[in-house]
């Protein structure tokens, strides 16, 4: 067996009932293999792979809190810490009611790369909890957050590990942690990103994964003879990715014709209203029957069927495996050109196969979605610097940092004989380099 193929198996062994994290892994360490067998003795006498698949540190810790019938509730939190590596440990914290450890680990995973991708000194981790601050007072989540907080200040710090928001965690849930953070450290440090523009924010850290998506698609079609002009765009989702992944694809000329929620989605073939799906979301935190209801041109469906709709371009901005086999062939059949993830993990491995193999270029999360977390970084490094920058002073170096990924990706599967496979020029390019440092700090 080979030194993939046993890692692989001791991961789902050691990892039960983890189906996401075994998913991960799976997808990163296939797309290596070029790369392992060429130093399989040597990476095998340094259990490299092991210490690569196993995060450095996971907390579980229980988080109770008040709610404002005067009922103390319960919640499970979570924090792996995977690689530090190239920096301190960095990545989102999500509130949801599907989360749990596979879930936080697959993320984490998924994360080391990511930002390795970026080029900025940041490491690899995740957190988050099975709480849902929907339909929860201010006050309640106001009473989780410190109790969350609570426990976990006692592992991060601005050089040890800067979580952020993620799905279910905004300005709200930020500012609170924040606050609580202070209270118990009694320091003003820049120990979460995400953070309102009063108290240390970025500007553009609103705005960075959905425009990151974009400036990495432009200049993918860009470099393959097309323009995004004139393109028919579908997303899915309809929070903060997909809201200003929609924004920046209609700046550049594209038309972007669907979203969607948790209970539907909405099709609108005049281009979907930002400033109206805005008011909905951010807003009035509704449902999408609201933006229809309040649209002419638009029709909301039940249930899921955005990838039905012909595109040239698809962005799945919402959530893992939400993009299935049967939505890639549907994409495929109406000559979809490109993919490209704006949600982590979106698409099955068996989607993926089937939309390279029919020719359509696939970018991952891991590479495409890095906006976010890449400005992330950039928070990170005015809060050291007690500076705050210009929207398009952090702009500029966002678009900088996702064309870099872009040539990065594609030059490292062209490197191993694999043009166009950006799946594996992305794990490469970020592999290759978490792995010198690795190697550069000794069996740690």
């Amino acid at each position: 067996m080979s030194y993939v193929d046993e890692v692989i198996a001791q991961v789902i062994e050691k990892n039960p009932s983890q189906p996401e994290f075994h998913q991960a892994v799976k997808e990163v360490l296939d797309s290596l293999r070029l790369v392992i067998e060429q130093n399989e003795d040597a990476y095998r006498k340094d259990a490299l792979l092991e210490r690569l698949v196993n995060p450095e540190r996971q907390l579980i810790f229980r988080v109770p809190w008040v709610d404002d019938k005067g009922q103390v509730q319960v919640n499970t939190g979570y924090r792996v810490q995977f690689n530090s590596a190239i920096g301190p440990y960095k990545g989102g914290i999500r509130l949801h009611p599907s989360v749990n450890l596979g879930i936080i680990k697959f993320l984490g995973f998924e994360q080391v790369f990511k930002n390795s991708l970026t080029g900025l000194p940041i490491g690899g981790g995740k957190g988050g909890s099975d709480f849902d601050p929907k339909g929860k007072s201010d006050r309640e989540v106001m009473a989780f957050c410190q109790s969350f907080m609570t426990e976990l200040s006692k592992y991060i710090g601005a050089d040890t590990d800067v979580p952020a928001g993620d799905i279910g965690t905004g300005a709200r849930e930020i500012g609170y942690m924040f606050g609580q953070y202070k209270r118990l450290q009694n320091r003003y440090e820049g120990v979460l990103t995400g953070k309102g523009l009063s108290y240390g924010g970025s500007l553009a850290r609103t705005e960075a994964t959905g425009y990151g998506l974009l400036y990495l698609v432009e200049e993918m079609m860009k470099c393959h003879g097309e323009e995004m002009t004139g393109k028919t765009v579908v997303v899915s989702g309809a929070g903060n990715v997909a809201i200003y992944a929609i924004q920046k694809a209609q700046q550049m000329g594209a038309k972007v014709v669907t979203c969607s929620d948790s209970t539907g989605w909405i099709y609108d073939p005049e281009g979907i209203d930002v400033d109206l799906l805005k008011e909905v979301k951010e807003v009035k935190r509704a449902r999408l029957t609201e933006y229809a209801a309040a649209r002419e041109s638009a029709v909301y469906h039940e249930g899921r069927g955005v990838w039905a709709i012909p595109c040239d371009i698809a962005l799945p901005c919402a959530t893992q495996n939400e993009l299935l086999i049967d939505d890639a062939k549907q994409l495929v059949a109406n000559g979809c050109k490109a993919v490209a993830e704006g949600a982590n993990m979106p698409t099955t491995l068996d989607a993926t196969a089937y939309l390279q193999d029919n020719g359509v270029l696939f970018v991952p999360g891991k590479a495409s979605n890095a906006g976010g977390v890449a400005t992330s970084a950039l928070e990170m490094t005015q809060n050291s610097e007690r500076l705050s920058w210009s929207f398009e002073e952090v702009d500029s170096k966002l678009q900088g940092i996702m064309v870099n990924i872009y040539h990065n990706i594609d030059n490292a599967a062209k490197k191993y004989g694999k043009e166009g496979n950006y799946v594996v020029g992305a794990n490469i390019a970020g592999f290759e380099k978490v792995v010198s440092a690795m190697n550069a700090q000794g069996i740690v």
